[in-house]
């Protein structure tokens, strides 16, 4: 495009310089032809001087012609260059957009994934904390049973030593009952043998 456009420039600038070099050889020939002082010489160099001025126009105005050309070609091409580069940006747009719906989708996934997870914890917590509840419960049911039981072992305690202490008066009055029985025993026999006796 640059060296295109550099030829053009090099052409545009060829075509003026003549242009100008026709005007100043008409204007030289007017010049000349006026010191000589003949009328014919004057008309011939005004008419030379006409066409020449003509053929600078006709010059200048195709160049006109052809750099406005060039740069309504340039614009098109600007412009489809524009709309190519609209195309491309409105490509990478949707595909951008598209990217960012995965994006979101994939982070919605993965937020409903950790919410389903939070629930599951926030539902294994209070799980757990019945369980604490019922725990503590049993313990302090537990703790309430021990301590009846502790008492009850020490009225069994109790019990068992005034029973002990019972059983050993016992004993003492069994010792003393049967040693009294025994005695008893011995004085009957003792005066049954007498009354045998006589």
């Amino acid at each position: 495009m640059t060296s295109v456009n550099g030829s053009r420039r090099r052409q545009r600038s060829t075509r003026v310089l003549v242009a100008v070099l026709l005007l100043m050889l008409a204007t030289a020939a007017v010049a000349a032809t006026a010191l000589t002082g003949s009328w014919g010489l004057v008309t011939g160099a005004g008419f030379l001087a006409v066409v020449l001025g003509a053929a600078a126009t006709k010059i200048t105005h195709s160049e006109l012609m052809s750099s406005r050309r060039g740069a309504a070609r340039d614009r098109a091409e600007q412009a489809q260059a524009y709309r190519e580069l609209d195309v491309r940006r409105s490509a990478e747009g949707v595909e951008f957009a598209a990217d960012m719906q995965g994006l979101v989708a994939k982070r919605d996934a993965t937020v409903s994934r950790l919410e389903r997870r939070l629930t599951d914890a926030a539902a294994e917590l209070a799980e757990a904390r019945r369980n604490l509840a019922e725990s503590e419960e049993r313990t302090v049911l537990a703790e309430r049973e021990a301590e009846r039981l502790g008492g009850r072992l020490a009225d069994a305690d109790e019990r068992a030593t005034a029973a002990v202490v019972r059983v050993a008066e016992l004993e003492q009055e069994i010792d003393v009952l049967t040693t009294q029985w025994q005695a008893a025993e011995a004085a009957l026999a003792e005066q049954l043998s007498i009354r045998k006796g006589a």
